[in-house]
């Protein structure tokens, strides 16, 4: 098996464009040291830690439904809990190797990975 470094999504609710698009399918990369360091000299994360977030999930986030543009403005206009889905994919993906969750069965207690449905998607 091929070592995965892109991992698709669907937001919870999704993105809205200007022009009133919505996109919810999108693809998350492997971040890179670059990633993590490079923002760090940003002025508004100088001024404003939390915007880590916000240039880091831009940089990461390779497409979003039509877009191919991820930039900070695009995430900055993200639904709250578009944005946790997207933080809590982004430490799972880079901390663990993968977008699946374990779980252990409660009743034969057999343990297995399965996929995280976003919110509302069932």
């Amino acid at each position: 098996m091929a070592f995965q470094t892109e991992f698709e999504f669907t937001l919870p609710k999704g993105y809205v464009d200007e022009e009133g698009n919505l996109h919810k399918k999108g693809y998350m990369r492997l971040a890179t040291a670059a990633d993590e360091i490079l923002p760090m000299k940003d002025p508004r994360v100088q001024s404003n830690p939390a915007y880590l977030t916000i240039i880091l999930l831009s940089r990461v986030i390779t497409r979003l439904g039509s877009l191919e543009n991820i930039n900070p403005k695009v995430v900055e206009n993200l639904f709250t809990s578009d944005l946790a889905y997207l933080q809590e994919l982004y430490r799972r993906i880079n901390e663990e190797g993968t977008d699946k969750i374990a779980v252990i069965c409660p009743k034969c207690g057999n343990r297995f990975e399965v996929e995280e449905e976003a919110p509302g998607e069932a």
